[in-house]
């Protein structure tokens, strides 16, 4: 882990929904990341005012190119700069990539339930890479509790990976808007709609939870209650109160 601020170029800049994009940025020096880490971001304006936010990794990878999905907060002071204005050839102030807990490692054997609520899904995201580009054979599930299909990151990528790999299952649940077709109606996520579509309790897996400070606190509360040892969940969370909606 680096506590230094470094140049980044970026290389990348894609929308991925309406609100959000993925940057690509180019750290010279960088030895790569470990899947769920992140990055601190520092924006300085031109009478010396700074802000700084972290974002997580969404890839996991040992070389000098890493790329953060930035959804646009309203009101924000970093994001919608990041989202709206930053351009391929700009260049950002970056430390990290930080963090030991909130991290999944190929030489880890167990199963592993994702449990995400929208841009939480970015770290997860991070596993999921790095759990495709191993020889690591444990299951991998991923729950990812949004409001649309039109909010949701990497849809593609994880429709294709899902169907070519017998590692990974992904199951949304939508609160708001559902797709054309969908068997259910939207519904906030509830203990019940959680347990059916997760790994259960006795195949042991580490679960790891991201999303709004609620969501995730509610989430883990639940798990107890059903029974995961509290010590096989890890959690991160960003924002405000958020919810499970």
């Amino acid at each position: 882990m680096s506590t230094l601020w470094r140049v980044a170029d970026v290389v990348s800049a894609v929308p991925e929904t309406e609100t959000s994009r993925t940057i690509g940025l180019r750290v010279d020096g960088l030895m790569g990341n470990l899947a769920g880490q992140h990055i601190d971001i520092r924006l300085t304006a031109d009478d010396g005012y700074t802000a700084v936010r972290s974002y997580s990794v969404a890839t996991a990878s040992m070389d000098e190119i890493i790329e953060i999905t930035v959804d646009e907060l309203v009101n924000g002071e970093v994001s919608p700069y990041l989202v709206r204005d930053l351009a391929v050839g700009d260049q950002l102030e970056v430390r990290g990539p930080v963090g030991g807990w909130f991290v999944w490692r190929p030489t880890d054997t167990n199963p592993v339930q994702l449990i995400a609520g929208g841009s939480g899904v970015v770290p997860l995201m991070s596993m999921i890479r790095a759990h495709e580009a191993s020889e690591n054979p444990s299951p991998f599930r991923l729950l990812y509790s949004l409001k649309s299909p039109q909010a949701g990151f990497y849809r593609e990528e994880l429709l294709t990976l899902s169907q070519r790999s017998p590692k990974l299952t992904v199951d949304y649940v939508y609160t708001r808007i559902v797709p054309q077709g969908w068997p259910t109606a939207p519904r906030r996520l509830t203990a019940e709609t959680l347990l059916a579509n997760i790994q259960p309790p006795d195949a042991t897996p580490d679960t790891f939870i991201c999303g709004q400070t609620l969501f995730v606190e509610t989430v883990s509360e639940w798990l107890v209650e059903a029974g995961y040892p509290a010590a096989s969940i890890k959690t991160e969370r960003f924002g405000g109160t958020g919810g499970t909606r």
